[in-house]
């Protein structure tokens, strides 16, 4: 007995004349490309829609965006020295975005970059100067010097979350703000300049020229140190051991214990690591660009390193190029306050959204993540 096919039936069987359905073949390949490269279309997404929001703002000041965002390139790349300040201003730039990167690939996130830099650039203009009889050498000093102070910064905060347990998030932002108390006390104090005791500014003495980091050809000293700082930690996470360490702690923890590795060890070493970076970039303003020590030194460059660390996707080759369009940004707000007198601070607030849609997925993985280990809890632990 034969049953009579339904609608849904038919529907479903569309006989043997009728030809399958066929998918769009560009749709699935763009499609396709868009998941494979979805890192690189997050940043872009957020660049346009940071321009887009700044031109908004800018419109609303009675000026032309685009002739704005114009200025703002030529004053950084076009004008008479422009591109040696915008290199000037990169180098601090990856390097506190490499002190950013590197633990967290670890799975830790360094906030005290600023206090890191800023320790940093006291000692290195300290040793800087006092050392400056040596020349090139007494710079090399300085650098170094500046780099072991931001070290010991961050192997505070390293050592208590290996130890401890305590979260670096707040011992970094604590550590900020004694970092701030203790170089006021220096810089007004024993390593205050004779000069500054009567002007009232408080700064240590004036590096020698013969002992500065200043620019070859118009290409910065400091910069190239950056870049080539940039390649080495992107060659010890992705070519030695100790960069096999860092990676496996950062994906999983438990499995990285299971394995032998010492995670207290790869805690405090990627803290430790990261605030030497940003104790080589205090050192390197100080050395490259002020030619001593001010308490405004660092300005925003130590935050300024966790939006190029997104930015990079924790690549540290990225954060060359992620740092340079930081700095060009930083390098063109006078020259646009200037030229047409729109507030610097619309730089800040694009760096601003940028941190923001960068960190959009970033929030969602981690949020997910966190909810996903939940459930597994839940589901492990029934009935035990």
């Amino acid at each position: 007995m034969s049953e009579t096919p339904t609608v849904a039936d038919e529907a479903a069987d569309p006989g043997p004349g009728a030809e399958p359905p066929e998918d769009n073949p560009s749709t699935s390949r763009a499609l396709a490309y868009l998941f494979s490269h979805q890192s690189f279309v997050v940043i872009l997404a957020a660049l346009v829609i940071s321009l887009l929001i700044g031109a908004v703002l800018i419109r609303l000041q009675g000026v032309n965006p685009w002739a704005a965002y114009k200025i703002l390139v030529d004053q950084a790349l076009l004008v008479p020295g422009g591109l040696t300040r915008t290199l000037q201003k990169t180098a601090p730039l990856v390097l506190t975005g490499l002190a950013v990167v590197l633990p967290l690939r670890v799975g830790l996130f360094n906030i005290g970059g600023q206090g890191q830099l800023i320790f940093g650039a006291t000692i290195g203009a300290w040793i800087g100067y006092s050392a400056s009889g040596l020349g090139f050498a007494g710079a090399l000093l300085g650098l170094a010097a500046g780099m072991v102070a931001g070290a010991g910064i961050g192997f505070i905060a390293g050592f208590l979350k290996a130890t401890r347990g305590v979260h670096e998030v707040i011992t970094t932002i604590m550590l900020n703000y004694i970092v701030a108390g203790v170089t006021w006390w220096l810089v007004t104090g024993p390593l205050q300049a004779e000069s500054s005791k009567t002007s009232g500014i408080p700064q240590t003495e004036l590096i020698p020229e013969g002992a500065r980091v200043d620019a070859v050809a118009g290409v910065p000293i400091g910069f190239v140190i950056a870049v080539l700082f940039a390649v080495l930690c992107w060659w010890v996470l992705t070519r030695t051991t100790l960069g096999f360490q860092f990676n496996t702690v950062g994906s999983n923890k438990d499995a990285a214990g299971y394995a032998g590795i010492s995670i207290k060890k790869i805690v405090t070493l990627s803290m430790v690591f990261g605030g030497g970076l940003a104790g080589l970039a205090g050192a390197l303003e100080a050395a490259g660009t002020l030619h001593r020590f001010e308490p405004a030194i660092g300005g925003t460059l130590g935050f300024d390193g966790i939006t190029i660390a997104l930015l990079a996707r924790s690549n540290p080759l990225a954060t060359i190029p992620a740092a340079f369009l930081v700095g060009i940004l930083r390098t063109g707000a006078a020259g646009l306050q200037f030229e047409t007198g729109i507030a610097p601070e619309v730089v800040d607030l694009l760096l601003a959204i940028i941190l923001l849609m960068v960190s959009i997925p970033v929030l969602g993985k981690w949020i997910f993540r966190s909810r996903a280990d939940k459930v597994t809890v839940a589901s492990t632990s029934w009935g035990s």
